[in-house]
Formats: structure tokens, sequence, C-alpha cells
């Protein structure tokens, strides 16, 4: 009989938890006082020093570990770890502070479709940038983009990226809140913010 382990991991990054305490304003995204992180950690749950030294590094292991993530239906820990990732005979449980995908950059463009990077998968870790389906959400400041559907189909934007970005945003008269317009290689989209009700009805813990 073989013996399933189960490893409860946490993934902690500035990038959801202090860098993302912005406020949309009119053609600016402003920054936090606090410095902005640039790494995604993930560390075991239960280790007690949570730190660059102790967090998984291993790239290849980070792209298996992120390309199989997935919501946790598996009747274990399913309010505490609303994520899983299956490593061969392994269950990884994840919990995060705000969405298990973080989008970290913008590949280099080349003929293809750009494509947006996260989690440092590089390539491995890649999706179509799609400009249009940008979501600024005004109830935390944050900036989401569609992430792969199984592991929930919406990710965060790290800050330092979001920032780049919302110098490309337009803002409709009277309403300076939110931007309304994308502008992207010489093209100017609506933003469709169709992700919104994947964020606002059922958000992880």
């Amino acid at each position: 009989m073989k013996t399933l382990c189960a490893n409860k991991v946490r993934m902690d990054t500035s990038e959801s938890v202090a860098s993302h305490s912005f406020q949309w304003q009119r053609g600016s995204y402003q920054q936090p006082v606090a410095g902005v992180g640039t790494r995604v950690d993930l560390f075991l749950d239960d280790s007690r020093m949570k730190n660059f030294t102790t967090c998984f590094k291993d790239p290849q292991f980070l792209v298996m570990f992120f390309s199989r993530l997935r919501p946790n239906r598996s009747g274990r820990y399913e309010a505490y770890f609303p994520f899983l990732s299956l490593c061969g005979r392994e269950r990884n449980f994840l919990r995060c502070e705000d969405r298990p995908v973080v989008f970290t950059h913008l590949l280099a463009a080349g003929p293809a479709p750009q494509r947006l990077s996260y989690c440092g998968g590089g390539e491995a870790l890649a999706v179509p940038f799609e400009p249009a389906r940008l979501l600024p959400l005004a109830t935390n400041g944050r900036l989401y983009h569609p992430a792969p559907e199984r592991a929930g189909g919406v990710g965060l934007v790290r800050s330092a990226l979001a920032f780049e970005l919302s110098a490309c945003f337009e803002y409709a008269p009277g309403a300076p809140e939110l931007p309304s317009h994308v502008r992207w290689q010489g093209r100017r989209f609506a933003l469709t913010m169709d992700l919104a009700p994947l964020l606002l009805a059922a958000p992880p813990p």
C-alpha cells in the first residue's frame, strides 16, 4: 500500500499583503510607503522562520508545483487550504493571502502574441496577455489578470508590474476612481471587467 504524504504549504508574497495598499487615481497608481517586494515565496506552513533562505527556490519544483495547482476539493483542509497541488504521491495543500497565481513580468515581445509570466516560472508558466481583461479592483486597489482555469481563473499582478501598466490606463470624464480603457501597442481597448464576479463572489481566504 502506497502512502500519501500531505504537505501543508503557505505562499507568502509581499505583493499580496503590504504592496497592494494602493489607491487608483486618475493618471496614477499610488505605491505604498513600504518597500515593494518582487518575489513569490513558498514555504512549508509550519516553518518557524519564513525568509528567502527557507523558501522553495528550485525552478523545476516551482514549475511543477504551480502547473498542477487546482482548487482543493479533496475533502481535507478545504476551509484552511483552498488550493491543492499533486506531486506524485504527495498532496501539497496551499493557502495564500490573495490569489495563488501572481503575475511577475511580461515576456519579451516577439512575432507571437505577448505572454504574461507568473510565479517565477518564465516561459514554462505563462498565459497570453489580454490587456482588455485587466481588472483594477477599487475595493482593495489591486490589479488582476486572467489565470489558468485550474488555478482559479484569476491571478494577481505584482505591484511593480501593475505600476508600469497603470501608465496605459485611461479614465472616463467624471469617473476618476477607476480606468475605463487601456492603450496597448497602439490600440485602445475598453476594459471588460469580466473578472469581477469571480473575485467578488468567492474570494479565497
